[in-house]
């Protein structure tokens, strides 16, 4: 059951989050936050899938390995570990030199829920943006759509649950690690 729900957020995390945005390139590694990073519970990146749902909306330390910065935007990086991995969603750019370091981040936990309004919603964007003016693979765009709807409604009943959850972190500050 564990690892169907991990796969669904790396599916999820894929569909729904992509590299888009732009912005300036900036060196400051820190974000202007109410949030006292002075709090910050420390997680392990193994543990995070386990008990994100505890810290929803607190501020975390993370460590772990950058994979992956997004080239597009440039505001999201792929954190790692043997055991764990997360998203981590900034306002500004990320210098793509960070890639392949091993950094901690502080950072608020935030919650994406999948439940039936949220799927209704999509559905509907869905067969709106396709009766505006359907390029050559509208129709196969749309059948993608009700394919993804189809499996995360599956998983739910699966699951016998109201809800999915996919937890992301929402960058404050990092700092390189030795």
């Amino acid at each position: 059951m564990r690892k169907v729900f991990f796969t669904l957020a790396t599916a999820l995390m894929f569909a729904l989050a992509s590299c888009g945005g732009s912005g300036s390139e900036s060196s400051d590694t820190t974000k202007n936050s109410a949030d006292s990073t002075a709090n910050a519970v420390k997680i392990s990146l193994n543990d995070f899938n386990s008990k994100a749902s505890e810290y929803v909306d607190k501020t975390v330390e993370i460590s772990g390995i950058v994979d992956h910065v997004c080239k597009h935007g440039g505001k999201r990086l792929f954190l790692v570990a043997d055991g764990g991995d997360v998203h981590v969603d900034g306002e500004e750019r990320f210098d793509e030199t960070l890639a392949g370091s091993e950094i901690s981040v502080k950072a608020i936990v935030r919650e994406e829920r999948i439940d039936e309004a949220y799927l209704l919603k999509w559905e509907q964007d869905a067969i709106n943006q396709h009766s505006e003016g359907a390029p050559e693979d509208a129709e196969e765009k749309m059948a993608k759509v009700r394919e993804n709807i189809k499996y995360y409604r599956d998983s739910m009943a699966t699951a016998k649950v109201d809800h999915l959850s996919f937890y992301n972190l929402e960058y404050i500050s990092h700092t390189a690690k030795k």
